[in-house]
């Protein structure tokens, strides 16, 4: 069976600031979902929550990718919510709609989106993982331990389709133009790429072989900056990951967030700070809102959702969030003196740091 996976997220209002959307706010995006997916019988099934303020959209259908109706019963989800966020008073209502009307596909519009469409195998497998408070090119670390480092994915050696390659798509945020960089011989070029996830982003990855390249991966890569014209926060991204069989083993994608690696975000979108793996539905924290992850695994068959198990909520991710909570602390503790905190053009509020800086530069004189 032909299905596609869509995840739409965005940021349409939190508790008090960028902490969580209201139960209320849930609830009405579920509401419009059901009505408009039972009206117009767009969807096979559908899953919603949140990690964050953000609320996510997982969406089965048959109409492929970046099809009209799909976008637009997520867009209009969120402009509906976005009604309650406002007379609910929270926070930033609204923020990820970056325009006033839909024009048949919401990127490029402020919301998150991934998207795969497959040939569903007899047990269709996959991850959601949705994060928050940091930048798209937060997965890139742990997609190359997925499918670049050994050390970390044994599967990379024993399994066959594994180990003949996989060909990542990146993605120059700058230009919008894009790379297929495949494995083996691209992975000094690929690892070049990497080094600088505020440039360049994993969009995604597919399998290489002598048969048709099946998708295995896809990520969110919008920059809202790039959108909005000015800095309105960060971005964060959404994505899916087929698993087992030829593809990581679940635990082999799940691991590689186990260490967890410096991305940036954080408070005012400004510092580096670590990558948290957390529980499904968890609100962002207010000790300086440290970038998190959430993994929603899901089984399919024929387009029906069994799940999501919670793959960060096993108690030994407890560990991974000690870890992540003392990491952050460390860097915190450097104050605003970088590396603690982000390059001037990455900062959340250059335009004040920009105003800072004309008025250290009017004080600069020549030495006599």
């Amino acid at each position: 069976m032909r299905t596609t996976i869509s995840a739409i997220k965005a940021d349409i209002g939190g508790i008090g600031g960028h902490t969580r959307p209201s139960d209320e706010l849930v609830e009405v995006v579920k509401k419009y979902v059901t009505q408009r997916s039972k009206e117009e019988a767009l969807l096979i099934d559908y899953y919603i929550g949140y990690t964050g303020d953000d609320i996510h959209i997982i969406m089965t259908h048959a109409l492929g990718v970046e099809n009209e109706k799909i976008h637009k019963l997520a867009w209009d989800a969120f402009k509906e919510g976005t009604k309650l966020a406002k007379e609910q008073g929270l926070y930033g209502a609204g923020q990820d709609l970056l325009k006033d009307a839909f024009s048949g596909n919401v990127k490029g519009m402020g919301p998150g989106v991934a998207e795969i469409e497959m040939e569903e195998r007899p047990s269709e497998v996959f991850c959601i993982l949705a994060a928050d408070k940091t930048e798209p090119g937060a997965f890139n670390f742990p997609f190359w331990r997925m499918f670049v480092d050994a050390r970390s994915n044994s599967g990379l050696i024993i399994n066959e389709k594994l180990a003949s390659g996989v060909t990542f798509r990146i993605l120059d945020v700058m230009s919008g133009k894009v790379a297929e960089l495949k494995l083996w011989e691209d992975k000094p070029e690929l690892e070049a790429s990497l080094m600088y996830p505020g440039r360049y982003v994993v969009h995604s990855v597919l399998s290489s072989s002598d048969d048709e390249s099946e998708p295995i991966v896809s990520s969110s890569t919008d920059r809202l900056h790039n959108i909005a014209g000015t800095y309105v926060g960060k971005d964060d991204p959404i994505a899916i990951i087929r698993t087992q069989k030829n593809f990581p083993a679940t635990e082999e994608a799940g691991s590689a967030f186990n260490n967890p690696h410096y991305v940036s975000g954080n408070t005012r979108g400004s510092h580096h700070l670590p990558l948290m793996p957390v529980k499904l539905n968890s609100a962002a924290s207010i000790n300086y809102a440290i970038p998190i992850v959430s993994c929603l695994v899901f089984s399919m068959h024929n387009g029906k959702l069994t799940g999501p198990h919670d793959g960060f909520g096993t108690a030994d991710w407890d560990l991974q969030r000690l870890w992540a909570s003392e990491r952050a602390m460390i860097m915190r503790n450097q104050g605003f003196i970088h590396p603690a905190t982000l390059v001037p053009e990455e900062l959340e509020y250059n335009k004040g740091y920009e105003a800072r800086m004309d008025k250290l530069n009017r004080k600069f004189k020549d030495v006599n």
